[in-house]
């Protein structure tokens, strides 16, 4: 990787005179707060930002003539999709913690191989990461915390997206690798204090540097009290796994003397806010649910990853609540795949067996497609505190979209277009992603980077990490050289 080390660089080249770019004869998705469904639209993009958006006839009449003009031909035009909750330095872990319990999977493969990434191995890992983002159609994503911000900066500055970044900081607990294990709080916070100073705000604005806790397990109160101050200095979030497994909130009533678990002692310390965005939220009672509506937090719902190793989250009751819920992939150890239209699927189909289970009878209405396109979309906005320029198609709004081919197999017939965005959209079905006004991939090409040579580099670095962290993967049959 070139070395790159301020913020200046990060901000590329001189601006070019801004272009007129008219979308036309498409069907957009706006996700605004009139649910407006264009059947024969066009969205005009001037620069980065959306400044018209209307029937096709009347666009064409207006701008065509002063515009770079592109029949759509009956695509569908949404929102870029927002995933609030992924881990881009574990993409080239993606296989090693299989079929194993959480513990395991943290103590035994993650960390060993996390710690033992350098900035350059991040640095890939985030650019194979962004190639998977990018076709499944997302245009921004907030990453929960890794140990190289720079790397990954670099490479969202490349791959041409948007991202909250956060570095993963524990400053106590059991189980930390060597390398990390030597870290206190106060240089957990000046280490995050000199990331926001040199990378927010970088990539023409694409990038926001956030603060972040890894977990409550390795986390004293100080951690906790001094994020949650240097956050709101900043103005800027916090993200945070939170009641991720029974034994956490076994731990914290141990250790921090409450009567249930991890929200409710961060609500008690005051750390529980607007800002915080908490990631899974599995093991909650009804009383901590009413904490987070309460205090405004964020929850990343990640249904693949819940499945695999948490368990049911109380979604429906947080949305009854008022909580704004997001979806997010997790980390590809966690998931295997980095695919927010999956998460749309399983989250459908999640939500509505867990209704059906836990009060004995079938409701195929828990969750309808409208909301969790929402989450995929306007709630991820508001998630990762964006939602004034992105999460919806309007007037005054980066254009930050996708275009998607409805006419393929995976989705023919259409009778009702947001059903079908949820329940049947395959990444097969992206063709295009635009973010902050430019073209990221075209036809399912993307324009910013050479795919075939990241996933030949990313290869090497995957291999030489396992071979660095000493990880010994089971040989789960008989394999014959």
């Amino acid at each position: 990787m070139e070395k790159k080390d301020d913020k200046a660089v990060l901000e590329g080249e001189e601006a070019a005179e801004e272009t007129r770019l008219l979308l036309h004869s498409a069907c957009i998705v706006t996700m605004g707060p009139d649910a407006a469904v264009y059947r024969d639209g066009a969205l005009l993009i001037t620069g980065s930002n959306i400044t018209a958006i209307g029937k096709t006839e009347s666009m064409l009449a207006q701008y065509g003539s002063s515009s770079q003009v592109h029949d759509l031909s009956g695509r569908w035009i949404l929102p870029g999709l927002i995933n609030t909750h992924v881990h881009t330095s574990q993409q080239l872990g993606r296989g090693i913690a299989d079929d194993v319990d959480l513990l395991t999977w943290l103590h035994g493969r993650i960390w060993p191989y996390e710690s033992h990434m350098t900035e350059e191995d991040s640095y890939l890992s985030t650019l194979l990461c962004g190639i998977e983002l990018i076709h499944s159609g997302v245009t921004c994503f907030a990453e929960a915390g890794g140990q190289h911000v720079p790397g990954m900066a670099h490479a969202v500055q490349r791959l041409g997206i948007r991202a909250c970044l956060a570095r993963s900081t524990m400053d106590s607990g059991e189980g930390l690798p060597q390398l990390w294990a030597a870290e206190t709080t106060d240089s957990c916070l000046q280490i995050q204090e000199d990331l926001f100073e040199q990378y927010h705000g970088s990539a023409g604005g694409r990038i926001r540097i956030w603060y972040g806790l890894r977990q409550i397990l390795n986390a004293s109160d100080s951690l906790l009290l001094r994020t949650k101050a240097a956050a709101d200095k900043h103005k800027t979030g916090i993200h945070m796994h939170v009641a991720e497994i029974p034994y956490e909130n076994e731990w914290v009533v141990k250790t921090r003397n409450v009567d249930h678990g991890t929200v409710t002692h961060l609500n008690n310390i005051g750390v529980l806010g607007k800002n915080l965005l908490a990631a899974h939220s599995v093991w909650v009672n009804p009383r901590e649910v009413q904490m987070m509506a309460d205090q405004q937090v964020k929850v990343s719902h990640c249904p693949a990853a819940a499945m695999r190793m948490l368990g049911f989250a109380p979604i429906q009751e947080m949305q009854s609540a008022g909580v704004c819920v997001s979806l997010g992939t997790d980390g590809a150890p966690s998931n295997n795949r980095m695919s927010l239209v999956d998460e749309m699927y399983l989250a459908s189909l999640i939500n509505k067996g867990k209704a059906a289970y836990t009060r004995g009878t079938t409701d195929p209405t828990a969750l309808p497609a409208e909301n969790i396109l929402k989450m995929a979309t306007i709630n991820g906005a508001q998630s990762v505190l964006w939602e004034d320029e992105i999460g919806s198609l309007e007037v005054g709004k980066k254009a930050d979209l996708l275009i998607l081919n409805p006419d393929l197999w995976t989705t023919l017939p259409v009778h009702d277009p947001i059903a079908n965005i949820v329940y049947c959209m395959r990444t097969e079905n992206i063709e295009s992603v635009i973010c902050d006004g430019q073209w990221i991939m075209q036809n399912c090409k993307i324009l910013t980077v050479n795919e075939g040579q990241i996933l030949k580099d990313a290869r090497e670095a995957a291999a030489n990490i396992i071979t660095r962290a000493n990880i010994q993967l089971p040989l789960r049959m008989n394999v014959i050289p």
